[in-house]
């Protein structure tokens, strides 16, 4: 009698702390497919960017920090969404975050191309100073307007001008030029017609085919860009010129922020700041980097612009804060003037 019941008593708590039989015992370390959350990261650049590098580092952070239970997605390189196209994407939740560069924001809200002024900044340290301060609140609270939730601001750093046909080096050499512009910039229109080149609207993904195939003679791009997208080998002159910064901004739906669980929450923004110093750092190191290789290479003359020369181009193009003070924003313009 006392071996039956033995037998009885093993069998029970068999069937109780086997998977499956009884109460089921959970794997801590795994996440279900209803529990998980999936965030579809979309960018157009190419993943050895900064860009490229930050969201990927982004995503391996947050799923070991949440142990699984949140997805990052990273679709770089346009393959889900092209120039013009995002924030339509992350608006109807088709996408959860994005990161374009300021200028495209521009075509929803103008007051962006504040960062397309030609040498509106002396540095990054400047612009990272006015996001921080009066230029970032204003900037921000327009897109919270519009449910768009903004989560941090990358560096890509200061633009450099390259051409097919010739060196450039003076305003005058720019006449009978074309050269590609980001998409919704008035102010980078303006700008080369200032110049007296012709400006043509085109979207990343295309840039490279395009100057291949001479459907322009120009462009304008911070390095990590050029040599990532191989623009150089294609582009025999360029110019430092640093006449204009370039920054993407990281952001969500704010509905879409708003109803995730708040430790989830917690979690992403902290890890975003951290990644955000990170992106900043090795947008530093990669250009630096990249110029010397394009200057080593054998492919591109570079040319460096002189203070003199800087001088010039910039008397050329100084009306075009006066042009686009309303568009803009008298008082924007005012506050970066005293920042700088």
């Amino acid at each position: 009698m006392k071996t039956k019941i033995t037998v009885i008593l093993c069998l029970c708590l068999f069937f109780i702390l086997t998977p499956g039989c009884g109460e089921r015992v959970v794997d801590k370390e795994q996440v279900s497919p209803d529990e998980k959350i999936v965030i579809k990261f979309s960018h157009v650049v190419a993943e050895n960017t900064p860009k490229g590098l930050a969201a990927e580092r982004y995503a391996a952070l947050v799923k070991e920090r949440t142990r699984g239970r949140v997805e990052v997605q990273v679709f770089p390189n346009s393959t889900l969404y092209k120039d013009g196209e995002e924030i339509q994407a992350l608006q109807s939740g088709a996408v959860q975050m994005i990161a374009p560069a300021t200028s495209k924001l521009a075509g929803e809200f103008p007051q962006w191309q504040i960062f397309d002024l030609p040498y509106v900044f002396m540095n990054e340290e400047k612009v990272h100073e006015a996001m921080n301060g009066y230029i970032g609140v204003k900037l921000y609270g327009g897109l919270r307007q519009n449910n768009i939730q903004s989560l941090a601001f990358w560096d890509s750093g200061f633009k450099l001008i390259t051409n097919s046909r010739k060196p450039i080096i003076y305003p005058q050499d720019f006449n009978d030029l074309s050269f590609r512009v980001m998409i919704n910039s008035k102010v980078l229109k303006k700008q080369f017609e200032k110049l007296g080149a012709t400006p043509v609207e085109g979207s990343f993904d295309d840039l490279y085919r395009a100057l291949e195939t001479r459907a322009f003679d120009g462009e304008e791009n911070t390095i990590s860009n050029i040599c990532t997208k191989n623009l150089y080998k294609v582009q025999p002159y360029l110019i430092v010129t640093n006449h204009g910064y370039m920054g993407y901004v990281v952001l969500t739906n704010a509905a879409y922020w708003n109803s995730l669980p708040p430790d989830i929450r917690e979690v992403l923004e902290s890890t975003m700041a951290e990644v955000t110093e990170w992106e900043r750092q090795q947008a530093l190191k990669m250009n630096k980097e990249g110029l010397e290789m394009v200057a080593q290479s054998g492919v591109t003359q570079v040319h460096y612009q002189t203070e003199d020369e800087k001088r010039e181009w910039m008397e050329v193009l100084r009306p075009i804060y006066t042009e686009f003070s309303d568009v803009i924003g008298r008082d924007l313009i005012s506050s970066i003037e005293e920042l700088n």
